[in-house]
């Protein structure tokens, strides 16, 4: 048996991939908070039935590309989520939607979330290595 095979694995790495890439989204939130015309953004959220129906995937070994001249790593069958503006705070004056408040609120959020995920991934792994009596 293949341990990526492993659905309750599958999802796990899904989600915490998931939670990885909005950790990313709202950083560059807050580091545009003073940015003019700066609209938030977030991720949309994963739908737990299509969770079920995508292919396990990967995300680890993604690098950024800073030129145009390097050459992209990304692992086969890997996925980027989609990001969606978020319009739930008013514009500043100068036209910046970011809210420094609701932003750290979302990346607390977002790590408690990543530890409980990361934490039952852990605790999957201690039980598959007790079953096979490792």
């Amino acid at each position: 048996m293949d341990l990526p095979d492993v659905s309750l694995m599958s999802m796990l790495r899904t989600r915490m991939s998931w939670l990885h890439q909005r950790q990313d989204v709202l950083a560059q939130n807050v580091a545009n908070a003073d940015t003019p015309r700066f609209v938030a953004r977030d991720l949309k959220p994963l739908d737990f039935k299509d969770s079920l129906h995508t292919p396990a995937f990967n995300n680890a070994g993604n690098l950024r590309v800073t030129n145009a001249h390097h050459i992209a790593i990304r692992p086969e069958g890997s996925t980027k989520f989609d990001d969606v503006e978020t319009h739930d705070i008013e514009s500043n004056p100068n036209g910046n939607s970011v809210s420094l408040e609701a932003e750290m609120i979302k990346v607390a959020d977002t790590q408690a979330q990543f530890q409980a995920a990361a934490n039952i991934y852990a605790k999957a792994m201690t039980m598959m290595k007790t079953a096979i009596g490792h």
